[in-house]
């Protein structure tokens, strides 16, 4: 092909401009440093496949530079699902494959929304913040969203929540307890007898209702919702689980 016709190709100036574009996207990512906004499509290519890019992650539409963690995060590393992505729920559910890695909160307890607002904070302190994934988080202007306030002031309500529970629990101490893999579990109290008792701020802190074992004295054993331990009577300071 003559130089004349290389020069008026279609297909020569799309190569030209893939090229021209390669090299301002390395350019930009290596020198830049000015907090900047993020496509899907765009931190998708800070994955860790290419070693010439960061590797970038996102959480709750915060973009983080982990290329120092790279063994981690980059390719074939145990949290290289996270790169190249925001996957906030993975966080906490635990799910690093399909729906699992979104950034969808829905349907999380207080507790996990709020374990999830620790590690965007763990990110903050461990890592250099490069800027803000739009989308569910951050409108086209870097703002906040609607569903960003509403995911700080769940994980707010679920710190003031696990601090009430905390209070009231104090009041009623909580069994000693152990366990071996010969032995199996064992509760005891050093002052009152064991029973189990109903968490009733855990449903709005995790969704569910559990129980925990508190020591009661002989003249709170009448209280209502006491639950002695299944095979253990009911004076006894010690019971087998």
């Amino acid at each position: 092909m003559s130089l004349k016709a290389l020069a008026t190709s279609p297909l020569s100036g799309i190569t030209v401009l893939v090229v021209v574009f390669a090299f301002l996207l390395r350019f930009y990512t290596k020198f830049d440093t000015a907090e900047r906004l993020f496509s899907g499509e765009e931190l998708a290519l800070f994955n860790g496949s290419d070693q010439g890019l960061p590797i970038l992650l996102g959480i709750l539409g915060s973009v983080f530079d982990v290329t120092k963690g790279n063994s981690h995060y980059g390719s074939g590393g145990g949290y290289n699902h996270f790169a190249g992505r925001d996957a906030s729920r993975a966080f906490v559910s635990g799910n690093f494959t399909g729906d699992g890695l979104t950034d969808s909160l829905r349907g999380l307890s207080s507790i996990e929304v709020k374990s999830i607002v620790e590690w965007r904070d763990f990110y903050h302190k461990s890592y250099k913040y490069v800027g803000k994934l739009v989308g569910r988080y951050y409108d086209s202007q870097g703002n906040p969203t609607k569903y960003l306030k509403g995911v700080e002031t769940k994980a707010a309500r679920g710190a003031q929540l696990l601090e009430k529970q905390k209070i009231e629990e104090a009041k009623q101490p909580s069994c000693n307890s152990r366990w071996s893999q010969d032995e199996g579990g064992e509760v005891w109290c050093d002052i009152g007898y064991p029973r189990l008792v109903q968490r009733p701020l855990e449903i709005a802190l995790t969704g569910k209702m559990s129980k925990r074992c508190a020591c009661f004295e002989d003249s709170q054993l009448d209280q209502p919702g006491l639950e002695v331990y299944e095979g253990c009577e009911r004076r006894a300071t010690k019971c087998k689980l």
